[in-house]
Formats: structure tokens, sequence, C-alpha cells
């Protein structure tokens, strides 16, 4: 890689994809820095908000909490929903297409960090009706 500037990428440094319910911002992807198997970002989510269920076809998922609390479902291989209390520091494992979703419990800001392997599940978040490109710095 030719820009040692993309090695390295802070959330307000891209421009990020603004929800409803929170903001995603890629650090880390094929189009951000040229990543072959995998992308990344970190999720902002307001007190109260959260993504609804839903999965990514083909595609695991991991998820880490940075900071708040909330509640995280993931359902299992028959698809019951398993329900549990995160907070800073859980690492949670979303297998191939399961379905997921996450929601902040807490008064206080939700940050985390999401990764997708293999990359593009994030792509499709550019469909969704409340999807708005929010500019770098902002």
């Amino acid at each position: 890689m030719s820009d040692p500037g993309k090695l390295f990428v802070y959330p307000g440094d891209v421009d990020g994809f603004g929800f409803d319910w929170g903001r995603l911002s890629l650090t880390v992807g094929p189009e951000v820095n040229g990543a072959k198997h995998f992308s990344g970002g970190v999720v902002d989510l307001p007190p109260g908000q959260g993504h609804s269920r839903h999965n990514h076809p083909g595609a695991e998922e991991i998820i880490f909490v940075i900071s708040g609390n909330g509640e995280q479902m993931i359902e299992d291989e028959h698809g019951n929903p398993h329900v549990r209390q995160v907070g800073p520091g859980c690492t949670c494992f979303i297998p191939e297409s399961r379905f997921h979703s996450t929601l902040n419990t807490s008064s206080a800001p939700m940050q985390l960090f999401v990764v997708y392997s293999p990359a593009g599940p994030e792509l499709g978040l550019r469909e969704l009706p409340d999807f708005r490109i929010i500019p770098a710095g902002n």
C-alpha cells in the first residue's frame, strides 16, 4: 500500500453511514484502505437506540463493546433467540447468516467496533430507507 495514511484511520476521518438508530463509520474495508478479507468500523448508538433484527447472508460478524451497556440478541442454529446484557470489553460472535440485534439500554451512548468477514455486508446498509451519508468530521 502506497498511502500509509490509510493504515491509521479514526472514525471522524471517513464519511459515516447515518441511520435513525445511530451511525456506522467504516474505518477498514476494500473501499477505505484496500482490506481484502474483512471490513469493519465504529458504531455509535444513542441511549435507547439500536438496530433491529437482521442478518448478513454468507458473512460472520464480530461485535466488540467499547463503551456503554446494552442488550445483544443472537439466534442459535435453530432460530432461538439468546439475549445477554453486554458492556465494555464484551466480544459477541455472530455466526454466518445468523439473525441478531443490538439495543443500547443505558442512559449514555454505546460504542461498538464491528467486523464483517468477508467484507461486503455493510454496503447493503445503503439500501435502508433511513440511510444517509454524514460527511467526515461531523
